[in-house]
């Protein structure tokens, strides 16, 4: 089974660099080495939004709390499990 965390976060004001270093410079290398962990995925949107996408093939690790100060409104995240791949 294959499951699929997504961990999105939307940056304070002029932040989103900051948001977005914060997640390659310490959620990232906290999830790498993890049992199960198979591939990790960062990306950044409009609106100053930072998703971090982790495929797991056991339980996921949750990723930390950024920094309040990064933060415009509080972490969104979902797991979902995989139901069909092409």
């Amino acid at each position: 089974m294959t499951v699929a965390m997504m961990w999105e976060a939307r940056a304070a004001d002029g932040r989103g660099a900051e948001l977005a270093s914060w997640a390659r410079e310490t959620a990232i290398p906290a999830l790498r080495g993890s049992a199960g962990l198979e591939r990790l995925e960062l990306f950044g949107a409009p609106g100053e939004r930072v998703l971090l996408i982790a495929w797991w093939s056991g339980e996921p690790v949750p990723v930390a709390e950024p920094p309040a100060e990064l933060l415009g409104r509080p972490v969104h995240r979902w797991s979902f499990i995989s139901e069909h791949v092409e």
